[in-house]
């Protein structure tokens, strides 16, 4: 069963449970995971174990704030302090590199750029992946998998494409101590893997359309500014290449892709994109067009592109030989796609929804959307308060949500509060003697701390409304945050004065390549220069008479520039 939203009805379908297993991002998180004991981690915040919480739990205390002389006491963990040391607004690349380790969602590795995806990450990417996935196979496509390695004289035989990427490409030179014959290309993409193999599979019309798609990694060796989920020199990701008879089909599923990536963005992960076409600069490299699916971190001031599905042209068929004989007996090129979103996916969501108190997960991607921990107290039943745990989270599962209980014993209940809203988990449901007496339970929401008791008898209703409630909220606070950072410029002053006030800028432009160099170089500063993000599909119609920002020439179309990722 699929867990997730339904988009028409707005009613929660979730799968059956599973087992739970900027440029000054590199610098800040390099300088936290240096000074970090990853045993004793030590940042912010104090062990609020003993201390009174929310529904009146309190250790046993002498006069004097000690242990009561003969009480029976439980191992407290002190060894981990709760909270984070920087806040989101003061210092977002601090608080990213801190937050990403601290909420477990990776772990740093001993190879600079490259990081551990932990479950509490990966469960995310596992969402998205069974989602979209399946949109793939009953469209069509089907899966396969391609090697890791290529041999230089495949990769350089596009020119352009492989210049788009040369400076990132990793080798194996070496077997052991013996220097290779050939030095081998560690992918940082397949086109040039996979399309000598489609020369050799279509030979007729009848084999079109071909559409693979590949789940795996792929390398590309970032020499600076690696940032966990956003720029690494591994990462995961799908790609897709097809390839049909005809532009008209190739041109569909460009956009047809494009809308699932969308979903992705906001359906699953609660934020907000723009659908949009690329410049002809920041196109992919030997392709003949790029689309893509724009986000923007309010707190940076930068876009960031969330996927990209690219119409290649011929350009490919052409260097690869992929022809077919048509129905009219004809020879023919195919025309090609090639399209792909990554686990930088899991970055947006982090810097677009995480406070300071850690992550905020949507409710359709959390590994764990419901957390229900027990809050005994002196002279409570404590079995009772167990066993009421365990029904409830027996009930919610059997209603296809994903609950846990948190019954470890040597943790106060205001520690656990606190550990799971730094993991960002949607909801908290509280339970004690009270609880049970009135037969109800507390909730407590993570996106907004609002608390409330409901009866225990409409618990999977109520729970289904509350999270629903939540996703919704989610991308209607991202997105009224990100509509507040889109501003209209018609000269290159007010366009210049707005980037540098962190907004992302909708003008008219001429459409020129050498217009859009021109501006990047009169914007370059220490945070970046300003570029085209992409032109929005959904644009009103340019005025007759309205002039290029930038040059004073006719207006073609409307453009969001800003700094970007």
């Amino acid at each position: 069963m699929r867990r997730c939203f339904s988009s028409c009805t707005g009613l929660l379908n979730i799968w059956k449970p599973k087992n739970i297993v900027d440029l000054t991002f590199a610098k800040s998180f390099t300088a936290f995971m240096s000074t970090r004991d990853m045993e004793n981690l030590k940042i912010g915040g104090k062990d609020p174990s003993g201390e009174k919480n929310s529904r009146g739990a309190v250790a046993k205390k002498d006069k004097t704030g000690g242990p009561k002389p003969g009480a029976k006491m439980k191992e407290v963990k002190k060894e981990t302090g709760l909270g984070l040391s920087h806040k989101k607004d003061e210092n977002f690349g601090e608080w990213y590199a801190e937050v990403v380790v601290k909420s477990e969602m990776i772990e740093y590795y001993d190879v600079s750029g490259c990081y551990i995806l932990r479950p509490w990450a990966y469960s995310i990417w596992d969402t998205l992946r069974e989602f979209f996935d399946a949109e793939l196979k009953q469209s069509g496509v089907k899966n396969c998998y391609f090697p890791l390695f290529v041999s230089s004289n495949v990769l350089e035989k596009e020119k352009n494409h492989i210049e788009g990427f040369a400076p990132e490409v990793a080798w194996v030179t070496k077997s052991g101590q013996s220097d290779l014959e050939m030095p081998i290309a560690i992918r940082p993409t397949s086109e040039t893997v996979m399309y000598p193999y489609f020369a050799k599979w279509i030979r007729g019309h009848r084999e079109l359309p071909l559409r693979l798609n590949q789940w795996c990694n792929v390398v590309r060796w970032e020499f600076s500014n690696p940032t966990p989920f956003i720029r690494s020199r591994e990462f995961l990701w799908q790609e897709g290449h097809t390839a049909f008879a005809t532009k008209e089909e190739a041109d569909s599923e460009v956009l047809e892709i494009l809308e699932l990536y969308r979903r992705i963005y906001e359906e699953y992960l609660a934020i907000p994109v723009i659908k949009g076409k690329k410049s002809e600069l920041e196109k992919f490299a030997g392709g003949l067009y790029t689309t893509s699916v724009e986000a923007f971190i309010p707190n940076t001031g930068r876009g960031i592109q969330g996927a990209t599905s690219h119409c290649l042209g011929q350009n490919f068929a052409k260097m690869f030989e992929i022809n077919f004989e048509n129905e009219k007996g004809e020879r023919a090129m195919v025309w090609q796609n090639s399209w792909a979103y990554s686990t930088r996916v899991i970055g947006v969501m982090v810097m677009t929804h995480g406070d300071d108190k850690g992550l905020v997960l949507p409710p359709r991607v959390a590994p764990v959307q419901i957390i229900v921990i027990p809050v005994p107290y002196k002279d409570a039943d404590t079995q009772a308060i167990m066993d009421a745990c365990s029904e409830t989270v027996n009930n919610l599962n059997s209603a296809g949500f994903r609950a846990e209980a948190d019954t470890r014993d040597n943790y106060s209940p205001g520690w656990k509060y606190s550990d799971w809203e730094l993991k960002g988990v949607p909801l908290r449901i509280e339970i004690g003697p009270k609880d049970i007496a009135k037969k109800q339970v507390r909730i407590v929401r993570r996106d907004n701390s609002v608390k409330k008791d409901i009866p225990s008898d409409n618990l999977v209703e109520s729970v289904r409304e509350v999270l629903e409630s939540i996703q919704e909220s989610m991308f209607k606070t991202a997105k009224e945050k990100r509509d507040a950072c889109i501003v209209k410029a018609k000269t290159f002053e007010d366009f210049a004065a707005a980037i540098n006030n962190k907004k992302m800028v909708l003008v008219p432009w001429c459409d020129e390549e050498e217009v859009e160099k021109e501006v990047k170089a009169r914007t370059k500063g220490e945070t970046g220069a300003a570029k085209t993000l992409c032109s929005p599909f959904d644009q009103e119609p340019v005025p007759e008479g309205t002039l290029c920002f930038a040059t004073g020439k006719p207006a073609k179309k409307w453009t969001l520039w800003g700094r970007s990722y």
